[in-house]
């Protein structure tokens, strides 16, 4: 198998070497407009390869030739933010860089899953989703996985336990308005409500929310790289593998959960045609008005997209 990772940023760089320890594929592709820029990183990557012991190339371009054929894109490419700076402002510029790379990558790859990770992700898995004309079963991004493990992070860290024992589940959009839900998150199967107080929950849903905010905050320029590989290579791992887990993502939803025509975050079943299915689950009125609101922002950004 072939994968492309568009943008040799910091998260499209980490996602390639992740991607390439695993050595769950043949070739992974690095691509980037900065001239010989992903060349200089993945000849990097490969040299170390004798000391990682893995034999997946890594190959650098500024051609999108060379992506020909990939059986997954992960599109990664786009403005980081800044202090200051939410999910929306990114919208104007960075549909534009994920309209193009769409366009490209379409042309060499038509039987591609695309997994999008550019920000505000809901807005651009739309953009890519329209631009492609693929099924929406091969479109989708990743957020879920990401904040629900920031959300498992500040929860062992809360309780002092393994991070191994700690089952998170957050749905909604990608953003302050995403709906971690607590009674569906566990330690070692216990229900949060019943480990942690009230209050504490609710600032550790609250630090959730705001997580990548808060390192953007804290490194002054850009924003988080080494969370956000790692979860858009578990959710690839599952394709790979054909594993089919059970993976919070950005999906377009048809109806489920109560609403249409619109990117969520919600738990799907990933395997090797992509997004498999879609597992509902019963939401309280409480959350189900989470759930509502995150979907309005939503739609706002949506809304902000012009093709």
């Amino acid at each position: 198998m072939k994968i492309t990772v568009v943008g040799a940023g910091r998260v499209g760089e980490t996602t390639a070497q992740k991607l390439a320890v695993k050595e769950m594929v043949d070739e992974i592709v690095l691509i980037d407009i900065i001239e010989d820029m992903p060349m200089g990183k993945a000849l990097d990557m490969w040299e170390s390869a004798p000391i990682e012991g893995t034999d997946t190339k890594v190959r650098g371009t500024n051609s999108y030739e060379d992506t020909k054929d990939s059986d997954i894109v992960i599109i990664t490419a786009g403005l980081p933010r800044r202090p200051g700076m939410t999910r929306d402002d990114l919208v104007e510029a960075n549909q534009k860089i994920v309209k193009m790379a769409t366009e490209n990558i379409v042309k060499f790859s038509q039987d591609a899953i695309l997994i999008i990770i550019s920000n505000p992700l809901d807005a651009m898995c739309y953009v890519a989703l329209k631009v492609s004309g693929f099924p929406s079963n091969r479109v989708f991004g990743m957020a879920g996985v990401l904040d629900s493990a920031r959300f498992r992070t500040f929860v062992a860290m809360e309780l002092d336990v393994s991070i191994e024992d700690v089952t998170a589940f957050v749905l909604g959009g990608h953003g302050d308005t995403m709906v971690p839900l607590a009674r569906y998150s566990t330690v070692a199967g216990i229900p949060l409500p019943e480990l942690i107080k009230p209050d504490r929950l609710e600032a550790i849903i609250e630090r959730t929310r705001k997580g990548g905010g808060e390192i953007v905050k804290l490194l002054k320029f850009g924003g988080s790289y080494y969370a956000p590989a790692a979860s858009v290579v578990e959710m690839t791992e599952s394709i790979v593998k054909n594993k089919k887990r059970i993976l919070p993502c950005t999906t377009w939803l048809q109806g489920e959960y109560g609403h249409k025509d619109i990117y969520m975050g919600v738990p799907v079943k990933l395997g090797r045609n992509g997004l498999e299915e879609i597992i509902q689950i019963t939401l309280t009125g409480e959350e189900q008005a989470l759930f509502d609101k995150s979907a309005s922002a939503v739609r706002g950004l949506i809304g902000m997209v012009k093709l």
